[in-house]
């Protein structure tokens, strides 16, 4: 593994509270329950429902309850969390994990190309706000697949969403952009962030 590579939990005391704290502050308008906040960090029960309490307790957190006619106890069960958007906090967070993210973008390069032989990586997609791009991260090089899902998987839990990528062989992607693939072509001449071209496209 490359060294120094930065970790969230380096700047906030504890992996679960600082992926708790992305989930929240990049996806504003949404409210998540525990159990979805579990799976999306990848996190203990326990641990979720404690870092849940210390954010509230901090006024960066609040709770509702479900709507809709439901018994006590799935209302209970089904209590969302939603990030305070009011607290003082919010705005310089939210700006700091802005460029958390370009530092989270830099480990993944860093590990990809610690993998194999990489010839050009970008990120488009949701990365750049465009949804209807069916990738948002395209490798190209010579990878072991397993482990590129590894590493990917980690970045995954790192941002706490889920990552759609591309990995191809230099030879195929050259072949597919010679022809004017529809795919390669709306990632090539889209809006993109540029991370490795050692192939001068």
């Amino acid at each position: 593994m490359p060294k120094h590579l930065f970790r969230l939990e380096q700047l906030f005391g504890s992996q679960t509270r600082a992926r708790l704290l992305g989930v929240f502050l990049l996806h504003p308008q949404d409210a998540f329950y525990v159990r979805e906040l579990t799976r999306k960090i990848d996190a203990q029960l326990n641990s979720v429902r404690r870092e849940l309490k210390n954010l509230m307790e901090l006024g960066l957190v609040t709770e509702r309850a479900a709507t809709g006619k439901v018994g006590k106890s799935l209302a209970d069960k089904k209590k969302f969390y939603v990030v305070n958007a009011e607290s003082m906090l919010f705005h310089d967070l939210r700006a700091l994990f802005t460029k958390v993210q370009i530092l989270l973008k830099q480990n993944l390069v860093e590990e990809i190309q610690s993998k194999g032989d990489l010839d050009y990586l970008v990120f488009t997609g949701r990365f750049v706000g465009n949804a209807e791009i069916p990738t948002d991260i395209l490798i190209v090089g010579s990878l072991d697949p397993r482990e590129l899902q590894s590493i990917v998987g980690a970045f995954e839990k790192e941002l706490g969403h889920e990552i759609n990528y591309t990995l191809l062989p230099k030879e195929e992607f050259l072949y597919r952009r010679q022809v004017m693939d529809r795919f390669l072509f709306s990632i090539t001449e889209g809006q993109k962030i540029v991370m490795v071209n050692r192939l001068h496209i």
